[in-house]
């Protein structure tokens, strides 16, 4: 087998099935990589969410024996919604990040990753490979970095030339020994745009993010919200996008290449009320097919609450109202109570208060409290 040839065919054909951007890598150690996240974890700055131990995030053979080569690829994803729905008095918004528009990402690489390999698989029936998207233990964006696809930004995102940042990264592990491409040159230079920009500091350094100060990272827990974040955490329902927002290299960048990415406006910017109270059959109906979905509609709803607590909302006190001595979660009733006591209409104190005389539960008493202090601030 003419590797090269093959490898050259694979390019052609990877353009046919919708791949935007495509390199090969080694599947040498990720030396540099395992060092950061040494650092990383001796720092305490990782989520929770990461699969796999650090040798296996950064040693391919661990995961498959014989594996050669890595081939990577990046699908690109719109940063604009055509004509948006408007937040306004009585119909308030949130957001999901843009990486959450569109049908869920994992999906729709897999297919193009294995549509790759049946391509392969043709002209190698022995090929064997090992598809990864987002959720395997190998770093997409290490893997893309290594590929060529692009660089490595402060913001530790992958920046390609033609899409910036907004790029979707998946990446297959094969025994098929291509040539590797060479890495693109970090282009950020003394650029601090999005690490001054970031709401919360989480950016610690250049290519160093302290993951449990990241909002994107707190809009996915379950746990009641802690304090500080509540009101940096604005209308965000999933996710944040501050760091690509201003990155200099996706100014003027919209592209809309793939109709599964497409963003579906009352999806991308929910109204926030009708979120409350939603079963669990209508919220998967509603949302279960894009990434954001992944956590469940518990963080969801927590968001949209602390949403509605951020716009003071008088309009969503009743449904608030109701949330509260009726949810099931604590979670939920203490976020209510204290988006009620945000709000601060004389009906919501008095529903804390009277919730309050038959609530049983400490953290949401601790809620209801903080609430209510809001009367005196």
């Amino acid at each position: 087998m003419d590797v090269t040839k093959l490898k050259e065919e694979v390019i052609e054909y990877s353009k046919k099935i919708g791949i935007d951007k495509i390199g090969f890598a080694s599947a040498d150690v990720f030396s540099e990589l395992k060092a950061r996240l040494r650092a990383r974890e001796s720092l305490d700055y990782n989520s929770g969410f990461e699969k796999g131990s650090i040798e296996e995030r950064t040693e391919p053979a661990r995961l498959m024996s014989n594996v050669e080569s890595i081939i990577s690829i990046a699908l690109a994803y719109p940063s604009r919604i055509p004509s948006p729905p408007k937040s306004k008095k009585g119909e308030r918004r949130g957001i999901f990040c843009r990486a959450s528009w569109g049908e869920d990402y994992h999906h729709v690489l897999r297919d193009r990753l294995n549509k790759l390999m049946e391509f392969i698989q043709e002209k190698v029936p022995d090929v064997q490979y090992n598809v990864m998207v987002d959720t395997g233990e190998l770093s997409d964006r290490a893997v893309a970095e290594r590929a060529g696809l692009g660089f490595t930004g402060k913001n530790t995102l992958l920046i390609t030339e033609e899409y910036g940042s907004f790029v979707y990264l998946g990446e297959v592990m094969t025994n098929m020994p291509f040539l590797p491409d060479s890495p693109v040159e970090d282009s950020c230079g003394d650029c601090r745009a999005c690490m001054d920009a970031c709401p919360t500091g989480a950016i610690v350094e250049a290519g160093q993010l302290n993951a449990q100060m990241c909002l994107a990272y707190h809009t996915q827990t379950k746990v009641m919200l802690p304090d500080m974040f509540r009101d940096k955490i604005g209308t965000r329902v999933y996710g944040c996008d501050t760091c690509q927002a201003v990155c200099p290299y996706n100014k003027g960048i919209d592209y809309h290449l793939h109709e599964e990415f497409e963003p579906e406006p009352e999806v991308a910017k929910p109204l926030l009320t009708p979120m409350l109270r939603m079963s669990n059959r209508d919220f998967r109906g509603k949302f279960g097919h894009v990434s954001g979905f992944w956590r469940g509609k518990n963080p969801l709803q927590r968001n949209a609450m602390i949403g509605l607590a951020h716009f003071k909302d008088e309009t969503a006190v009743d449904e608030l109202i109701a949330v509260m001595k009726e949810d099931v979660r604590p979670v939920i009733r203490g976020t209510a109570a204290w988006s009620l006591g945000k709000i601060g209409t004389d009906e919501a104190f008095a529903a804390i208060e009277q919730a309050l005389e038959t609530e049983a539960d400490e953290q949401v008493i601790f809620e209801m409290e903080k609430g209510l202090a809001f009367r005196q601030a």
